[in-house]
């Protein structure tokens, strides 16, 4: 295993020898992060942080020229007319002299008889968000002076401060679950309490470290509203499996005769060195989304990256120091019922009587398997993407609410493009967007929405345009597309030094999923060159990389079918508590490809390098294929019920993103664990035989053991 073995053997010796410096280094690192976390703000991304395409350019213009319309908060209210006029005119009043407010509108009536009330917020100075405490309290007393009407309050600060509770509160609540969960099944695994509890507590120091080290981190990549929350699931994924990796080695390790620093450094060779190519896949398929230079993407492999880091880290330090310093009281105190079930199940359980007839007949399991994989990824052909918007939001918050009804009953606060204009004659500009507006407006998708406004310098104006189509339409994206191609350029170009951009969030969504349409090849083939590099760098054979990759994307297309099947129509929506668009959120198949990519490598690492153990010991492959197969099974489906577990409590979330990210997490871990671990991996493995390996080393003269005679010991 070359130096990459005798490196994590180094540590661990030094760890297992100094256990209480190596206890202390890690508790001192989690204890610091907790300060910077506490110290530290996290920066999150702001809006210029997700400019891209055209709808960037247009962004940056209108900022640069000053012409930046302030954040709106809107209040709906509904009821008597007269009514409402005097809860509005009470609204006013209530606010007059506000530093949180800048202009209140007229207000305005929709054809049903809501009364909108538009409040323009003052900008606070520096990058802080702007203040609604006053407009909250106004519009909670107007509801309590009139309870005949139904008063309700929305805009971007009201919906984003409500969305982070709920996210927090969703996150918690996973927390809480999670924990029980996972410590249940290292029970079941272990059949020993202390033994159970080490994996979720190193899972669990690294997630809170990680959460500290990417305070500071952030204000290089801005964070994202949903970091937490991969933190959380990566976190706990990894954090369980490497120590469980090895801890099951230790202490096969010391069933066999060998004392506890022994068994620590035969881990520490084995596992651990599967442990480091496994983290490093991982960290390889999620820097892979860096090319696309989305701030989405940079914040939440930063955060994943950080975590799986700090999970290595303490599987290789602090693991072995706990091990050596508890030695066999590691297995103790055992609950009796789970012990016994566990020792009676033996090495391997159900996944060595399945092994069996998929040696006997590699054909047969290969076919089988595939067959059941292409019918799992055939509905991915048919994945439509789309950006997250108020129908990917919990329904049933308020906020999310009062927009829906506004954007059915004042269509023009909806869906819009603006169109910005620099350079050139202001009064040539002036008439060339008042042309567009008209054009834009006879082709029946658009709506002018106000006169053109033109900075204080006279070197940029701005026309705003409604879509007259519902979020979503597809319908929207072709007439932002003729707007860029005919209607703005046949009016604008004709304007000597003038240049456009057309942007708004209709613009912003169609360009964010261009880009990473774009892109999903390229990051693709960088994430799939990285991780191939490192299976021939780790097992010195091209083909194992190839089959190895070839299994992945397996996983991958199927998880993406799974994906289509459940959220683009709505026989789950009562199951999983969502309400279909009949899409996916963009960024996450994009963000689902980096993230199993790595985590596959978990199983498929461990397995193989047993499955090596055998090869370069001289056992012929079926046998080498059966005996890896087997002495991994427990371990390896333990870990997958633990990625399972935390995966699936996702799909409980409330944002509709969440819960796509946990079901295709979850559905590609156990499509993993199960159907490429057992039929395709073994199957193909036989069929290739020796050919697998190739180019085929001899047998290793380095030993994985320490060479000593051992006498076996009672554990």
């Amino acid at each position: 295993m070359g130096r990459m073995t005798r490196g994590p053997q180094a540590v661990a010796r030094w760890s297992a020898r100094n256990p209480w410096r190596a206890i202390g280094l890690w508790l001192a690192l989690v204890i610091v992060a907790v300060g910077f976390s506490a110290l530290i703000p996290t920066q999150n991304a702001g809006d210029a942080d997700y400019r891209v395409g055209q709808s960037g350019r247009a962004d940056q213009m209108i900022h640069e020229a000053g012409l930046a319309a302030p954040d709106t908060e809107y209040v709906l209210i509904t009821g008597d007319r007269e009514e409402a006029v005097a809860a509005a005119d009470q609204l006013e009043a209530e606010l007059a002299g506000s530093v949180e407010v800048q202009e209140i509108s007229a207000p305005v009536f929709s054809p049903e008889g809501t009364l909108l009330s538009s409040i323009s917020l003052r900008a606070p100075p520096g990058d802080e968000e702007p203040a609604i405490i006053d407009i909250k309290a106004a519009v909670e007393t107007i509801a309590a002076d009139h309870p005949e009407l139904t008063v309700g309050q929305f805009g971007d600060v009201s919906a984003d401060e409500a969305i982070n509770e709920r996210v927090a509160e969703d996150l918690l609540s996973a927390e809480m679950i999670s924990i029980p969960i996972t410590l249940g099944i290292m029970l079941f695994a272990f059949g020993a309490l202390i033994a159970a509890g080490i994996p979720v507590l190193l899972a669990i120091t690294s997630v809170v470290a990680t959460i500290g080290i990417y305070a500071p981190i952030s204000y290089l990549v801005p964070s994202e509203m949903t970091a937490s929350s991969v933190v959380m699931l990566i976190g706990m994924a990894v954090g369980v499996d490497y120590s469980l990796f090895y801890l099951k080695r230790e202490r096969e390790e010391r069933r066999k005769g060998h004392d506890t620093i022994d068994a620590v450094e035969i881990a520490a060779a084995t596992s651990g060195h599967s442990i480091i190519v496994s983290g490093v896949a991982v960290i390889a398929s999620l820097a892979g989304v860096y090319v696309l230079g989305s701030a989405t993407f940079n914040s939440l492999a930063t955060a994943a990256i950080i975590v799986v880091a700090v999970a290595v880290v303490g599987s290789l330090t602090v693991l072995p120091a706990l091990l050596a310093k508890l030695g066999r009281w590691v297995d103790r105190p055992r609950v009796p019922v789970l012990w016994r079930v566990n020792n009676r199940i033996g090495e391997g359980g159900i996944s060595s009587r399945i092994i069996g007839p998929v040696i006997r007949r590699p054909m047969t399991a290969l076919l089988a398997g595939l067959v059941v994989m292409i019918a799992l990824a055939v509905p991915a052909f048919s994945m439509t993407l789309r950006g997250a918007g108020l129908d990917t939001l919990p329904q049933d918050l308020p906020e999310v609410q009062v927009a829906q009804q506004m954007n059915e009953q004042f269509p023009s606060e909806g869906p819009s493009v603006r169109v910005v204009v620099s350079g050139g004659d202001t009064a040539a500009v002036f008439e060339a967007l008042s042309s567009v507006g008209a054009d834009a407006t006879e082709t029946g998708a658009w709506t002018v929405t106000g006169p053109v406004t033109t900075s204080a310098g006279g070197t940029t104006s701005v026309l705003d345009l409604a879509s007259t189509y519902p979020p979503n339409d597809p319908k929207t994206d072709d007439a932002l597309l003729a707007l860029r191609d005919s209607v703005v350029p046949d009016q604008v170009d004709v304007v000597p030094g003038a240049e456009f951009a057309v942007g708004g969030d209709v613009a912003e969504q169609y360009d964010t999923t261009k880009v990473q349409a774009d892109g999903l090849p390229v990051v693709v083939a960088v994430i799939l060159t990285l991780t191939m590099l490192m299976l021939v760098a780790t097992f010195r054979s091209p083909v194992i990389a190839v089959v190895s990759t070839a299994l992945n994307l397996m996983s991958v297309g199927a998880a993406f079918g799974v994906l289509a099947l459940v959220f683009q129509h709505t026989w789950a929506e009562g199951f999983l508590d969502f309400t279909s668009n009949g899409t996916v959120v963009e960024w996450i198949p994009m963000f689902m490809l980096a993230v199993l990519v790595g985590l596959s490598m978990d199983y498929h690492v461990f397995v193989l390098s047993r499955i090596k153990e055998g090869i370069d010991k001289g056992l012929p492959p079926t046998v080498a294929v059966r005996a890896g197969v087997t002495q991994t099974a427990g371990v390896v489906t333990s870990a997958a019920l633990v990625m399972v577990s935390v995966f699936a409590l996702f799909a409980a979330q409330s944002m509709v993103e969440m819960k796509q990210m946990g079901v295709g997490l979850a559905v590609a871990i156990l499509i993993d664990a199960t159907i490429v671990r057992l039929l395709l991996l073994p199957s193909i493995l036989v069929l290739l035989g020796n050919h697998a390996w190739w180019p085929l080393r001899t047998r290793s003269d380095q030993p994985i053991a320490p060479e000593r005679q051992v006498v076996p010991a009672q554990v």
